[in-house]
């Protein structure tokens, strides 16, 4: 049990709590020589590394709480990826379909459908990039309060944690 809570401390933290039972053991030494201004000396440095101590092992606390931050944003930022590229793919595809449908327009065209029939099919060809557009950018609009409200979620997250971090401190 204690080889896991040593793989839990940093080196800092571990050599300050070694340092906090060696100045212990001399003032218990001083203790007992009776000498007790001696060991007053040694237990203020007791409370000094203890104080080390204490900030190393909430530094390590902090890091771990980062570095779970950082692959929970990682994660959320390979999905962001994956989807961006499913919606290219889809766009892609869309785009060869409405050249497909246009080259027909056209062939129609010089095949002598009317003049009527191709200005319409240019019309429609017009409100569907339009239709498109706008759709792609109501589509990065949402995003983007996706990206807000996702980083309100990790502030809070944040403050929670640090008010718990406060909490046990206290």
């Amino acid at each position: 049990m204690k080889k896991a809570a040593v793989k839990s401390q940093g080196p800092k933290q571990k050599e300050n709590e070694e340092k906090v039972q060696e100045w212990m053991r001399k003032a218990e030494l001083a203790v007992g020589k009776k000498d007790d201004d001696l060991a007053r000396a040694a237990l203020q440095r007791v409370e000094s590394y203890r104080e080390l101590a204490g900030s190393f092992a909430e530094q390590v606390t902090d890091q771990k709480a980062q570095v779970e931050n950082l692959k929970t944003a990682l994660r959320q930022l390979g999905a962001k990826l994956a989807e961006a590229q499913g919606k290219a793919d889809l766009l892609i595809a869309q785009h060869r379909r409405a050249r497909a449908v246009g080259k027909a327009s056209d062939a129609k065209m010089a095949a002598g459908n009317g003049s009527s029939s191709g200005a319409f099919d240019r019309m429609k060809r017009k409100v569907a990039h339009t239709a498109a557009a706008s759709q792609a950018k109501s589509e990065i609009a949402a995003d983007d309060v996706e990206d807000r409200l996702a980083a309100l979620e990790k502030e809070d997250k944040i403050e929670q944690l640090l008010a718990e971090l406060k909490a046990k401190q206290a």
